[in-house]
């Protein structure tokens, strides 16, 4: 899915948090935050909670906003970055969760939306519960584990966002 825009959900407000595919997975959303340094990209990755692995900041879809607010929401919670959001998903990969109630589904597809960086709150809901690191963007696709992610953001390239 990489390389191509996917405007499927542009200025879409959500109004179901819990949003299923057809094929079953769940549906949600990530923020790739990204800044220049000396004319180069770097992309923010935070922890998670529960396993320490390199992510996105990402979650659920918030009722009553479009999907790339809800992107930009959780960039908020997680890592307390402000920015300006694209209403467009650069694309999508997919990922288990193994920890999740009995009965419910553990297969998510995550769409993502570039959040170009304009500053770090001081305080924000999740501050201590997650490091936060800038790296270029094939450090970034280093560190993640999931596949799909990884292709995704050896793939970032922002004269692909000036097109738009």
């Amino acid at each position: 899915m990489s390389g191509t825009l996917n405007v499927t959900y542009l200025n879409e407000i959500v109004s179901d948090k819990r949003i299923e595919m057809p094929d079953g997975r769940i549906c949600q959303v990530a923020a790739l935050v990204y800044r220049l340094k000396k004319n180069r990209p770097e992309i923010l990755l935070i922890t998670s909670r529960g396993t320490g692995r390199w992510v996105l900041p990402k979650g659920w879809p918030q009722v009553g906003k479009t999907f790339a607010q809800s992107a930009q929401r959780e960039a908020y919670e997680e890592a307390g970055v402000r920015g300006d959001v694209a209403p467009f998903s650069i694309g999508a990969y997919t990922y288990e969760k193994h920890d999740v109630c009995d009965g419910e589904s553990g297969d998510f597809i995550v769409d993502v939306f570039p959040m170009h960086f304009s500053h770090q709150e001081k305080n924000w809901p999740e501050r201590g519960e997650r490091r936060l690191d800038w790296v270029s963007v094939n450090e970034a696709a280093q560190r993640v584990e999931e596949p799909g992610l990884k292709n995704l953001l050896a793939s970032f390239d922002l004269g692909a966002l000036a097109d738009h």
